[in-house]
């Protein structure tokens, strides 16, 4: 009797071990949410669609938030990784260091853009910076936004150095909705995220090309597309690097999916999705 007791607590304490082992963290196997601004919503999910395939134990579910508060939930514990593109400031850089005791250290993956659009049958051709900063002070609202607190309302307000409280604007929600809709609103200008418009070899993105054009914008004399080179150069005024924060101070899922976000492969799917990759690496070709 003693014999068969003892047999079965063996069997339980293996059991247990077993389970202990299946749940500890790894880089390889697990599940995680990423918090994205809609904006860059696609390139993210790119990069995880990737991560998955190169780790199929893994499970990553990518969610739609605006960005402001997604840096909110990730201090609060309520996710352990967002894309961002803003700067944080000297206040939410010293508060990220104290809820999550790590460094503020963003990992860079991709050069995106916000860019100033109008339909196709528009006569505007073209945005100067000044006509950017006037407008947005306008009580006509030329502009049209995806959304308050959203990452290019944000941007922009940082860069023309304007607190978004004080500028006007009007508002559809969604980027890829703002696109489709923006024929409705004869005379305005939208305003979205680059990577909404920049996959390549995409259906969706193909039709919404077709019935839009790009502005170039005009700055300090000279005329700028967010192209690939001036994504590179940063010299489109209105260029912006997407980054990732984690609260994940091992190398577990989190710091797995920034590795990678950042290795060769990684950027090549950065570049497949029309954008400029942070992380430029060199390709050699031997001739024989």
């Amino acid at each position: 009797m003693n014999k068969i007791l003892s047999l079965v607590l063996l069997f339980l304490l293996i059991n247990c071990k077993k389970k202990e082992v299946k749940e500890t963290p790894s880089y390889n196997k697990g599940e995680i949410t990423i918090y994205t601004d809609d904006a860059y919503h696609s390139v993210v999910e790119a990069l995880a669609g990737g991560y998955e395939i190169s780790y199929p134990e893994t499970k990553i579910t990518v969610k739609t938030e605006k960005e402001d508060l997604a840096f909110l939930d990730l201090l609060n514990g309520k996710v352990k990784m967002i894309a961002m593109s803003r700067d944080l400031n000297d206040a939410e850089k010293k508060e990220y260091e104290k809820q999550i005791e790590l460094k503020y250290q963003p990992a860079k993956f991709a050069a995106d853009a916000v860019v100033f659009i109008v339909p196709k049958s528009s006569a505007i051709d073209r945005l100067s910076y000044d006509d950017i900063v006037k407008g947005l002070q306008s009580q006509d609202k030329p502009f049209v936004f995806d959304g308050a607190n959203s990452s290019n309302i944000n941007f922009v307000a940082q860069k023309i150095g304007i607190e978004q409280k004080n500028l006007n604007f009007s508002v559809v929600s969604g980027n890829k909705n703002l696109a489709e809709q923006l024929h409705k609103f004869p005379n305005k200008i939208g305003v979205i995220g680059l990577n909404t418009i920049s996959r390549i070899y995409n259906k969706n993105t193909d039709s919404l090309s077709a019935n839009i054009k790009i502005l170039p914008i005009e700055y300090q004399g000279k005329l700028y597309f967010p192209d690939s080179n001036n994504l590179r150069e940063m010299t489109y005024p209105f260029t912006r690097v997407i980054y990732f924060l984690a609260n994940e101070g091992n190398f577990n899922l989190a710091n797995g999916i920034i590795r990678y976000s950042c290795t060769q492969l990684g950027q090549m799917i950065v570049e497949k999705e029309g954008l400029q990759p942070y992380n430029l690496y060199k390709r050699e070709v031997q001739m024989k």
